[in-house]
């Protein structure tokens, strides 16, 4: 028997699960049943995210932004027909690997095919130069991870091999995400160091059979997630999520298409060890884990960028909770929606205490698939962004395993991002020297600088955080001292120099302090950068009406942040604003009207 601890004795890793169990009883939320293995049937059903992600690809069919290309560098002398078979075992194994998707009478399916043999093409790079290799390889890898699947026909697994040299290869591992995650390459790795070695041996496979199968779950989630027990888990979110902003308005580089592309990169950077030890120390302090402590931080700088007090993050977690699915590859990952208020500009160390409340609701209440709460909530939906949230956390903090067989030794073969599905995604992962981070980003909005000077503020908030948490928000320090001398020598320079408009004075500070608060009233605060955004929209609707050098443009709104956008608007377009207070006798704004001849009216509903 283990001994029992003290409640001071646990870490607060593991009392942060025992009080999430524990708010779990007080709500009633029961455990949920086993998964059951059904009957051989030709179909069954799809699970909630599989839904959606066949949605997504009808919606723009052979689009490549959802496939999870992996790529894996073999060091050692290869037996390629033991890792032929070792692949043909996995994909008999896991029937989601020869999963294809069928629409019948409006409803969706999913239909296991027979196991057939798995190809492995061998594409040979060992007669190239030297230096012509690696980048040879990595402009195969990613045309293979831009090459379509055919969710209705399948497969939806495709391996190739290259060779570098005799005892160098790369295998290239590509599955539709519809029927894997991040969890199931991991999976996928283990089972065939597994296979490839009893293979190698002329040896059975030694691996048991799976007690359920990827369509099992499918059919319990829909059965299980259902009356009483999904009303609960909704009637928290709608509650959470109500009033959410639509959207988290970062200064971007260059305006927002209509229509999202997809296009993407990322960009590599390291929290050190010292300072994430200083972040762990001040999340125990405060009862927060170190993933919370990095969301408050990160939550902050967005609001920052923003100007936005209210900010929605999403985060991936497992989806695994049966012991059963832990060794499933499959598409389970699941998406929390994270939402802080950050109003009143609090101290570091009380943006602690919230976002540990949030975060423990959502964990409390995350068996409700995110494709469901979308569905539920239906929020304003835009092809320009993602619904609910448009920027991404992940905390990669289990070890990872070094991989040796018969002196083959495996590791990751980097590549390099083309895609964003989000506008960023900032993610982790713990290792000896710290946390490394990779920020990807959306190429439409975001410049690589950019993004490169983001992750060095974050790190900058971080580190005055952990020096000082009773700072507030909004005094920790951004800024490196060059950047600081950069920002006061412009300055001094536009003071300096020849007046010119208000507009193009306007613009400079908007670009020169975006994040910062530029008009606050009516409850609302908008920052340089989004008031300068705003304006600019209006500016252009106005010019399509004919507002141009000497139109008059009249304002009957009352004093609020959208009256200054207005201002700046009707400005920016080369109008000249009739200022027309509600308050003013019915006579009066009638006289104003008749007198100006303002051909364009600009009001609020109300």
């Amino acid at each position: 028997m283990k001994p029992v601890k003290r409640v001071s004795e646990l870490t607060v890793e593991q009392r942060t699960l025992l009080e999430l169990r524990l708010k779990q009883r007080r709500e009633g939320v029961a455990q949920p049943q086993p998964i059951a293995r059904r009957r051989d049937e030709a179909r069954a059903p799809v699970s909630y995210g599989q839904q959606r992600l066949w949605f997504l690809d009808r919606l723009e069919p052979g689009n490549p932004f959802y496939n999870s290309p992996s790529a894996i560098r073999l060091e050692g002398r290869l037996d390629a027909d033991a890792l032929g078979r070792s692949l043909t075992e996995l994909a008999r194994r896991h029937e989601v690997l020869r999963t294809r998707f069928v629409e019948d009478s409006g409803e969706l399916t999913q239909e296991v095919t027979p196991a057939q043999p798995v190809p492995l093409p061998l594409i040979d790079l060992s007669q190239e130069i030297n230096g012509e290799r690696e980048s040879a390889a990595r402009r195969l890898m990613e045309e293979e991870a831009r090459r379509p699947f055919d969710l209705s026909r399948g497969p939806l697994l495709r391996c190739s091999l290259v060779r570098l040299a005799d005892d160098e290869h790369v295998l290239l591992i590509t599955m539709h995400h519809i029927v894997s995650d991040g969890w199931s390459v991991g999976v996928m790795v283990r089972e065939l160091t597994t296979l490839y070695a009893a293979f190698t041996r002329s040896e059975a496979s030694p691996l048991e059979e799976l007690p359920v199968q990827y369509s099992d779950y499918a059919r319990w989630q829909r059965e299980h997630l259902s009356g009483e027990r999904l009303e609960r888990q909704l009637a928290y979110w709608r509650e959470r999520l109500s009033g959410a902003p639509a959207l988290l308005a970062l200064p971007t580089d260059r305006p927002r298409p209509a229509v999202q592309s997809y296009r993407g990169a990322d960009i590599s950077f390291t929290l050190p060890a010292e300072l994430v030890a200083e972040l762990r120390r001040l999340g125990q302090a405060h009862g927060c884990t170190l993933f919370m402590t990095l969301l408050a931080g990160w939550q902050a700088l967005l609001a920052r960028y923003s100007g936005q007090e209210d900010v929605v993050v999403g985060t991936p977690i497992a989806g695994r909770t049966h012991g059963e699915t832990e060794g499933l590859i499959g598409f389970f990952v699941n998406t929390l929606a994270l939402r802080t208020d950050l109003t009143g500009d609090p101290s570091f160390e009380e943006l602690l205490g919230r976002v540990r409340e949030t975060t423990l609701g959502a964990y409390a209440h995350q068996e409700v698939p995110f494709e469901r709460l979308v569905e539920e909530l239906q929020p304003e939906r835009s092809l320009s962004h993602q619904p609910v949230f448009q920027v991404v956390l992940s905390l990669q903090n289990t070890p990872r395993e070094s991989l040796r067989l018969h002196g083959l030794e495996l590791s990751s073969y980097p590549g390099r991002g083309t895609t964003a599905k989000f506008d960023m995604v900032l993610s982790l992962v713990e290792g000896g020297r710290g946390l490394a981070g990779g920020l990807e980003y959306n190429t439409d909005l975001f410049d690589a600088e950019t993004a490169r000077r983001m992750t060095a503020h974050l790190s900058r908030l971080l580190e005055a955080a952990a020096a000082e948490p009773s700072a507030r928000v909004g005094d920790l320090r951004l800024l490196s001292d060059e950047e600081e001398r950069e920002f006061f020598a412009e300055a001094s320079q536009t003071y300096a120099a020849e007046p010119t408009t208000l507009t193009q004075l306007f613009a400079r500070q908007a670009r020169l302090t975006p994040a910062a608060v530029a008009v606050e009233g009516g409850g609302e605060r908008l920052s340089y950068g989004e008031l300068d955004a705003r304006a600019e929209a209006l500016a252009r609707r106005l010019r399509s009406l004919g507002v141009g050098p000497e139109t008059r443009v009249g304002l009957f709104m009352e004093r609020s942040a959208e009256l200054v956008v207005a201002v700046l608007g009707v400005i920016k377009a080369g109008g000249a604003y009739v200022p027309l207070d509600p308050a003013y006798p019915h006579a009066r704004l009638s006289f104003i009207l008749a007198d100006t001849q303002a051909p364009v009216l600009l009001t609020r509903t109300a």
